[in-house]
């Protein structure tokens, strides 16, 4: 044995190059043996939260404070399959990211180039009608519209459009979708629209206020014919009626589908069904559409559908098109520096982000973040970069709950939701995303209770900091700006010493859902909370109603009871 070790070091002293060679090929096998065990195991679920302080019982008048960390923020991806395609879809290739792997290094020609054969391809659902001119003051698509500065891509914006019952889909500056009925703007050159889809670089996504525009196929006709208006109601008939709704038509023969398809050629929100004729508009002070009518009073058969209301000529049937009102869309940042941090302060679930999107369309300016959330960002919160000191924004989201950070805002608007409906959406956000949901094995295990007693009693503590160290508090409960979106959010615009523009208020209300609703067709199938869970919340809710009513404000709303 001595021997052929005394030939091993001979031979490798003669020749150190074999040895380092064979010592790499070792350490590299090694290695490779590591990657593969460390990414063969199933992925795991991040542990608990992290625990806030103590509370006391929740009897006790105050509950002590409750500091968040300033990194306060959970990842939002969407869980796996979440994907719907609409009615329209009739292939079974793949999705366009999945196509043309292979790909060049050449410049905007070479990229024209590639777009095109994707869009062959797509012949089935979509015809490319090619590159048009952009403005942002007069939109070339009017109708609904949305960002993903990530993981936008030809087919999601086709998708999206065709859902909604859209006759074209244009895709700009790599990331932005817009959706319409008429094309409203000259052809451009195909070599301005130059940019890469954000989502999926084979495919060309439009360019700087240039637009790649498709037309979807007929298969979505069914899609724009039903489903795609929104009942509002039944209204008395204006007084002014030719001025508050300029656009009419007479139809002897009156169907809802004639009348929503007539006011959405011609670029209006609203459809108005007044016997045999169709009238269309905008909501505004002349009809804002708050005072609704028994619907019996609307109740007069269409001529064309005999199980069809079409409304008289004093009573109107009133419904809301697939045309994006586009009075309260625009947004921007602060001309000139705040002079004052107001806070959008609630407790996670309690609609923060809902309230930031009606904030900016009733302003029109956006709204900050003490935190960053890059999903939130590429869905057009754009103050979300910006630190929350930096005074461009008209109000910064926050979740914080301590007394330093409470006492660095001159203001607030506290919003409070009720803690058996916010904790319940804080936990989907958390296990499932911004509109996703938790899976029946979270709120089947150990995760549910323990986040419940870790949250609910931040729940109380959260309005009772605020209450406390806040310098000029404006308390808004979800529930009443549910119910009375208009009035609530007067008072909130008020707050931020904004002119509130009523006519953009009404647009708000028509646009009010924006991107980040939980659909309500998922729903648990029992009541996750156990009766001593009820019996610890109650007490919270207790608290904070007399808290709010020791400061001469109205309590909670009663829906918080009884549970």
């Amino acid at each position: 044995m001595a021997k052929l070790l005394l030939k091993l070091q001979r031979y490798f002293r003669r020749r150190p190059v074999r040895f380092f060679t064979l010592l790499a090929l070792y350490l590299a096998a090694g290695s490779l043996v590591f990657l593969h065990s460390g990414f063969s195991g199933e992925p795991t679920v991040p542990g608990s939260p992290r625990s806030p302080a103590a509370a006391e019982g929740p009897g006790l008048p105050y509950l002590g404070v409750m500091q968040l960390s300033r990194g306060f923020k959970a990842a939002a991806t969407m869980p796996a399959g979440a994907r719907r395609h609409g009615a329209w879809f009739k292939s079974t290739s793949k999705e366009p990211s999945e196509r043309g792997k292979s790909r060049d290094n050449g410049g905007p020609r070479s990229r024209a180039l590639r777009g095109r054969s994707g869009r062959e391809k797509e012949e089935d659902r979509a015809r490319y009608i090619g590159c048009y001119e952009d403005n942002t003051r007069r939109r070339t698509l009017r109708g609904m519209s949305f960002f993903d500065y990530k993981k936008m891509t030809v087919f999601r914006c086709q998708d999206n459009c065709a859902e909604r019952g859209y006759l074209y889909a244009g895709l700009e500056f790599g990331a932005e979708c817009y959706c319409g009925h008429k094309i409203q703007a000259s052809n451009a050159s195909e070599s301005e629209c130059n940019m890469e889809c954000k989502g999926e670089r084979s495919n060309t996504c439009g360019g700087i206020n240039r637009l790649s525009i498709y037309r979807l196929e007929l298969a979505q006709e069914s899609a724009r014919r039903y489903g795609s208006a929104i009942f509002r109601g039944c209204f008395r008939r204006p007084e002014n009626v030719s001025i508050a709704l300029p656009a009419s038509q007479l139809m002897l023969n009156m169907s809802v589908d004639k009348c929503v398809d007539f006011c959405t050629e011609k670029e209006f929100p609203l459809a108005a069904l007044a016997g045999t004729t169709c009238r269309c508009g905008f909501p505004s002070t002349l009809f804002p559409l708050h005072e609704r009518e028994d619907e019996q009073l609307c109740a007069h058969r269409c001529a064309a559908e005999e199980f069809e209301s079409c409304g008289s000529a004093d009573f109107l049937l009133v419904y809301q098109t697939q045309v994006q009102d586009n009075r309260c869309m625009d947004r921007r940042f602060l001309p000139s520096r705040a002079k004052q941090l107001v806070a959008l302060a609630s407790f996670p679930g309690a609609g923060n982000t809902w309230a930031r999107h009606l904030i900016e369309l009733a302003t029109g300016f956006y709204t900050g973040s003490y935190y960053f959330d890059g999903s939130l960002y590429n869905k057009g919160f754009k103050g979300e970069r910006d630190h929350w000191r930096s005074g461009r924004t008209i109000c910064i989201k926050t979740h914080e709950s301590g007394q330093k950070e409470i006492e660095s805002f001159d203001s607030a608007i506290l919003l409070i939701r009720n803690p058996y409906k916010a904790l319940m959406a804080e936990f989907n956000r958390k296990y499932g995303g911004h509109i996703g949901f938790a899976a029946h094995a979270h709120w089947k295990g150990k995760e549910w209770p323990e986040f419940v007693a870790n949250y609910a009693p931040w729940w109380a503590t959260h309005t009772l900091d605020w209450l406390r160290y806040g310098k000029k508090v404006l308390v808004v409960h979800f529930e009443d700006l549910k119910r009375d979106l208009f009035v609530q959010l007067q008072r909130m615009v008020g707050l931020l010493g904004v002119p509130a523009c009523e006519d953009r208020l009404l647009c708000v209300e028509g646009q009010k859902d924006g991107n980040f609703k939980r659909s309500g067709l998922r729903k648990l199938e029992y009541d996750p909370y156990t009766p001593e869970m009820r019996k610890t919340i109650s007490g919270y809710i207790r608290t904070v109603d007399a808290a709010l009513k020791l400061r001469n404000l109205s309590g909670v709303p009663e829906d918080y009871y009884p549970r």
